[in-house]
């Protein structure tokens, strides 16, 4: 059975760090590039980052970039987000997702993705 598993969400205020992490398990971790999404209440589903398979390459979207770090351990099937300098906008819930792409490519387009987590809830207060 394929699963991912997402932690690390909570509330912390403006300017701090959080560190998600999507547990990945029942499909080939190294085959697949991870995806991190992220929906707001009233808003469209927003691509954050991903890393491709063999975590040859990332992609941040401009509103993260220099603030949040994506990585990969494929011993433990498991890529994290590290996210500091938190802002209010940040706050949704982010999600997790696994393509099975071409290795070493990623995009943040959601219809490439073949599985998805259940998510886990990030506020950020002012």
């Amino acid at each position: 059975e394929v699963q991912l598993v997402e932690s690390g969400g909570g509330l912390v205020q403006a300017g701090g760090s959080l560190r998600l992490s999507c547990a990945a398990s029942g499909f080939t971790f190294d085959d697949y590039a991870i995806g991190w999404f992220r929906q707001a209440p009233g808003k469209e589903r927003e691509g954050v980052s991903c890393i491709s398979s063999g975590a040859g390459s990332t992609y941040y979207t401009d509103s993260v970039k220099g603030r949040f770090t994506i990585t990969s351990d494929n011993a433990k099937s498991t890529v994290y987000l590290q996210m500091n300098s938190l802002k209010p906008e940040d706050t949704a819930v982010y999600y997790c997702a696994a393509s099975r792409g071409a290795w070493g490519y990623c995009s943040t387009t959601a219809v490439e993705y073949d599985y998805w987590g259940q998510g886990t809830q990030v506020t950020v207060s002012s």
